[in-house]
C-alpha cells in the first residue's frame, strides 16, 4: 500500500456499449468509484478519474446482428445513452473516452507491438470452431452447446452461466453456431498468446504475499484460486471482423482480443485527458508515487489482477495497481440481473421516472452495496430507505434547522452565548466524524462510511430533540441562539461530508446555506466555525420527498411484465405428437359446457369436484386444478369438456369426463373455453 501518494489514478471498468447502464453496474463499480474520487478531491488531492466505452468484442457484433445494424451504429447508439446517463447521475469522471477512438487504437497497437518485439508472446497454430456456412471462425459467444460440467444446454463458448464454469468453445458438447445454427467444424488458425504461466512467481510475490492483508478477501481468494490452479497461455488475438487490427505481418484479418485492448483503454483515456488539460500523462501511469486503483465487478477480477498486471509487467515501464476493490453482484427482486432478459433497472429510465432523485438511488445502492457478498435490490427497500432515512433523518434535521433560523432570526446565523457541556460534546463529536468516515472510505468500506455520514444527521436530530429550542424560546431566547448556532454548524458539516455520497443533496444544501465552495473536507475537523455568525442563509427547501406506494407498485408491475414476457419468449413448445387418422379424432366427443358447482376434494390439495352442465346431462368431473383456482372463481365458467372419456374413480369419486386446459405465458393454467356464445352441448369439431 502506497503511503502519501502524490497523485491518484482511479479507473472504473469500461462498460460494454451493447446496452445501457443498470443498477448492477452502478452498485458494483461506478458509485463506489465516484465516492472515492469525490472524497479525494475534497481533500485537495491530484485525481485522474478515468473511464470510457468498451466498443470492441463479440458482444458488440452479437448486438449488431440481433438488431440488423452495423457495429458502428451499435456503439454510437449506446455510447450516447451511457454518457448521458453518467452525466445526469453525477458520476464525476475526469475523462470518459471510447475504445473506437484513434488514440486508443494507436495506444493498444503500440502496446502489442512492444510486447511482440520483446518476444513476450507465443505464436501458435490452433484448431478453432469454424462455421462453414457463414464462412467465419466463431468467437466464444457465437457458440452454444451443452456444458460438460453441469449439463446445461445453453452454455456459451466461454462460460456456462448456469454453473459459472469458465470454458473453451471446444469444450462444449454438441456445439452449435448462433449465426446459422450449423454444427461448426474445427479449422486451423494462427494466433498469439500471452504466456501467463511465466508470471506465476511475480503474481505470487506481488499479490499473494504483498497484498495479503490489504486486498478484499473475495479478490484475494479468486486470484489465489487462479494461481494455485496453474496459469496457462491466453490468446491475445482472435479471428473477428470488428476490433483493433493486429499490427504485425501475417495477421491480416485478425483483431486484438477485447480483454487485451480494453484495459489499455484506461491508458489511452488518460492520454486523451492529459492532451485536453495540457498535462503530462505519464506520471499518472509510470510514477511510483502514483496510487492506481481499479474499481470493477467480481467478473473482471481475473483481467485486472492477473492478466493486465502481467501485461504491464511485461511492458516494463508501468506501475501496478495499489488495490482492486472489486464488489460482488447485485441481484434484483431475488433474481440475477440480466441485460439480455431485460431484468434490470436501467439508469436512463430511472432518471426519467424519478426526476431529481439521483441521490436516492445512490443512497440505496451504497447502503446495500454488495461489498463482500451478493446483495438484493428491492423496490420496497428503496422506498423504505428514502422515507425512513433520507426524509425522516437527514431531511428532517436540515428542514428544522433552516425553518427555525428563518423564523427566529430572519435567516441570520445568531451569535452564540456560552457553550454548555451538551454543546461542547456535540461539537467535539462532530469534529471526530471526518476521520471516522475517511477511515472507512480509504479502506473501500463505503456502506460503513455512509452509515457514519447518517450518524452526523442523527447527531443533529438528537441534539435538537434533546434541547428543544422551540420550547426554550419562550423563557430563554439567549440560550436558543447557542442551540441554533450549534445545529447550524452540524448542518454546514453535512453539506461537505455528504458530497461524495449525495452530491446533488450536498449542492442543494450548500445553496440553501449560501456556503457554496467555501468548505473542504478537513475544515470540519480543524475549524471551530464552519458557518459564521451574522451570515444569512436562504429559505427552507425540502431535500428529499416521500415516495408513495403507487410509485413503487408501478416499478414492481413493470418487472412483472418483463418476467411474463421472458417466460413467453423462452417457453419451450412441446414437439408434435405422432400422426393420427381423422377417425381417431372423430372418436372424441368434445362439448361446450358450464361449471355449475365446485368444491375441494377432502384431503387432496390438487383436486376439485365439479358439477358440469354438458348440454346432454349434468355430470361430476374431478379436475386437478385446485392449486390454480378457488372453487368460487370458476362457478359459471364456460369450458370445453371431453365427454366420452371412460369414467375413472378418483379418491372414491367417479369422474365422468375431462376439462380441457392449457398454460399461458406465465405457466399458469387457463381454460380452453369457446370464443363464441355457443350453447351447452354443442360439439367441437
Amino acid at each position: 500500500m502506497i503511503q502519501n501518494p502524490k497523485r491518484y489514478t482511479i479507473t472504473a471498468a469500461l462498460p460494454y456499449t451493447n446496452g445501457p447502464i443498470h443498477i448492477g453496474h452502478l452498485a458494483g463499480v461506478y458509485v463506489p468509484a465516484d465516492i472515492y474520487s469525490r472524497y479525494l478531491r475534497l481533500q485537495g488531492k491530484d485525481v485522474a478519474f478515468i473511464c470510457g466505452s468498451d466498443e470492441h468484442g463479440v458482444a458488440i457484433s452479437m448486438k449488431a446482428k440481433k438488431e440488423g445494424i452495423t457495429p458502428q451504429e451499435v456503439i454510437d447508439k449506446y455510447d450516447g445513452i451511457i454518457r448521458k446517463s453518467f452525466a445526469d447521475f453525477g458520476i464525476s469522471f475526469d475523462n470518459y473516452s471510447r475504445t473506437s477512438a484513434k488514440i486508443h487504437h494507436d495506444t493498444a497497437q503500440e502496446f502489442f507491438r512492444k510486447l511482440y518485439d520483446n518476444g513476450d508472446f507465443i505464436e501458435e497454430i490452433t484448431e478453432q470452431l469454424y462455421d462453414a456456412k457463414a464462412n467465419q471462425f466463431l468467437a466464444d459467444r457465437f457458440v452454444v452447446g451443452t456444458c460438460p460440467r453441469c449439463g446445461n444446454d445453453g452454455a456459451y463458448g466461454d462460460q456456462c452461466e448456469n454453473c459459472g464454469s469458465t470454458l473453451n468453445a471446444t469444450d462444449l458438447i454438441n456445439p452449435k453456431s448462433t449465426i446459422t445454427g450449423e454444427t461448426p467444424i474445427l479449422k486451423a488458425t494462427k494466433h498469439w498468446f500471452l504466456p501467463l504461466d511465466r508470471y506465476t512467481d511475480f503474481l505470487t510475490e506481488w499479490i499473494l504475499v504483498g497484498h495479503k492483508n490489504d486486498w478484499k478477501p473475495n479478490v484475494y481468494g479468486q486470484v489465489k484460486s487462479w494461481v494455485d490452479g496453474g496459469l496457462e497461455p491466453r490468446a491475445v488475438t482472435r479471428d473477428l471482423d470488428w476490433g483493433i487490427d493486429v499490427p504485425v505481418e501475417g495477421a491480416e484479418g485478425k483483431k486484438l482480443y477485447v480483454w487485451f485492448d480494453a484495459p489499455i483503454g484506461y491508458i489511452s483515456s488518460t492520454k486523451e485527458w492529459a492532451l485536453r488539460e495540457g498535462k503530462d500523462w505519464e506520471p499518472y501511469w509510470k510514477d511510483e508515487d502514483t496510487k492506481l486503483v481499479h474499481f470493477i465487478g467480481k467478473d473482471n477480477i481475473v483481467f485486472h489482477c492477473i492478466i493486465f498486471p502481467a501485461m504491464l509487467k511485461a511492458e516494463g515501464s508501468y506501475i501496478l495497481p495499489d488495490n482492486v476493490p472489486a464488489n460482488e453482484f447485485l441481484n434484483l427482486e431475488g433474481n440475477k440481473l440480466s441485460t439480455s432478459k431485460n431484468w434490470a433497472v436501467w439508469l436512463h429510465e430511472y432518471l426519467e421516472e424519478f426526476p431529481e432523485k439521483q441521490d436516492v438511488l445512490r443512497y440505496a445502492l451504497t447502503s446495500n452495496a454488495p461489498e463482500t457478498k451478493d446483495n438484493d435490490f428491492t423496490w420496497k427497500d428503496f422506498q423504505a430507505r428514502n422515507n425512513n432515512e433520507l426524509v425522516a433523518i437527514f431531511g428532517n434535521f436540515i428542514n428544522r434547522v433552516v425553518v427555525l433560523t428563518n423564523k427566529y432570526y430572519d435567516g441570520f446565523i445568531p451569535t452564540p452565548n456560552e457553550f454548555s457541556e451538551v454543546d461542547e460534546a456535540a461539537l467535539a463529536e462532530l469534529k471526530a466524524y471526518p476521520a471516522v468516515i475517511s477511515s472507512s472510505v480509504e479502506r473501500y468500506r463505503f456502506r460503513e462510511a455512509l452509515g457514519e455520514l447518517m450518524n452526523v444527521a442523527r447527531l443533529g436530530n438528537k441534539y435538537l430533540a434533546d434541547e428543544e429550542p422551540w420550547k426554550v424560546m419562550k423563557d430563554n431566547p439567549e440560550r436558543v441562539k447557542t442551540q441554533m448556532y450549534v445545529a447550524l454548524q452540524i448542518a454546514a458539516a453535512l453539506s461537505i461530508l455528504a458530497e461524495p455520497f449525495l452530491p446533488f443533496t450536498a449542492a442543494k444544501l450548500s445553496r440553501i446555506l449560501k456556503n457554496e465552495g467555501k468548505l473542504k473536507w478537513n475544515d470540519v475537523a480543524e475549524n471551530s466555525e464552519l458557518i459564521p455568525e451574522g451570515h444569512q442563509i436562504g429559505e427552507a427547501e425540502l431535500l428529499f420527498a416521500k415516495i408513495e406506494d403507487e410509485e413503487i407498485q408501478k416499478q414492481i408491475d413493470k418487472l412483472e411484465a418483463t418476467k411474463t414476457a421472458n417466460l413467453a419468449e423462452n417457453k419451450q413448445v412441446e414437439p408434435q405428437k405422432e400422426l393420427i387418422q381423422f377417425e381417431d379424432f372423430a372418436k372424441m366427443d368434445i362439448r361446450v359446457g358450464t361449471i355449475l358447482e365446485a368444491e375441494k376434494m377432502p384431503k387432496a390439495n390438487k383436486l376439485l369436484v365439479l358439477k358440469v352442465d354438458t348440454g346432454i346431462d349434468v355430470r361430476t368431473i374431478v379436475s386437478g386444478i385446485a392449486e390454480s383456482f378457488s372453487p368460487e372463481e370458476i362457478i359459471g365458467k364456460r369450458v370445453s369438456v371431453l365427454a366420452n372419456l371412460a369414467p375413472r374413480a378418483l379418491r372414491g369419486v367417479e369422474s365422468q369426463g375431462m376439462i380441457l386446459m392449457t398454460t399461458n405465458a406465465e405457466g399458469k393454467l387457463v381454460f380452453i373455453n369457446p370464443d363464441a356464445d355457443a350453447p351447452n352441448g354443442e360439439t367441437v369439431n
